[in-house]
């Protein structure tokens, strides 16, 4: 038995899992936790890590018809006619990573003295170097060099990205 990518309908991964496990089928959906602003609130989000995708271990001489006529499957992914097999690695990988199923990415942690770019907002394409993070967690100080004089900017975090020096 190997590990195999399904390719399932849009939005119906959950409904092909479901199937799939009804028939004694093992599977592997990983999710991906993380935050998103939605009407101008932070939010944990939980989705698909693959959208579209999940993987399922079956022997595929004896089902690969079952899988493939599974509630919410379009196909198994294959090269020619054959399945693509995935690696027991690449599953055991994702795996460690995610508890419950679930990966969750965590903000990037800067150091004061960091140099970062801002990529979002009036500021854009601004660099700096990370000063602290502020109270709330999710706002940061940022000293930028601009015009022969230096100034505090306080910004979102997520609105910053590292430079490699």
């Amino acid at each position: 038995m190997n590990w195999y990518a399904i390719h399932a309908k849009p939005r119906q991964e959950s409904v092909a899992v479901l199937s799939l496990q009804r028939e004694k089928v093992e599977t592997f959906f990983p999710q991906l936790r993380r935050k998103r602003t939605i009407r101008r609130v932070r939010k944990w989000v939980t989705g698909p890590l693959f959208p579209g995708y999940f993987f399922a271990r079956f022997d595929a001489q004896r089902d690969a018809r079952l899988v493939r006529y599974a509630t919410g499957v379009i196909k198994v992914v294959s090269f020619g006619d054959q399945p693509a097999i995935v690696e027991d690695a690449i599953i055991a990988a994702i795996q460690h990573h995610a508890e419950d199923d679930v990966v969750t990415v965590s903000p990037l942690q800067f150091k004061p003295g960091d140099v970062v770019e801002i990529q979002a907002g009036p500021l854009r394409g601004f660099q700096g170097v990370f000063e602290r993070e502020m109270s709330d967690q999710e706002r940061v100080v940022v000293l930028l060099d601009t015009l022969a004089t230096s100034t505090r900017v306080q910004i979102s975090r997520e609105k910053l990205e590292k430079i490699a020096v």
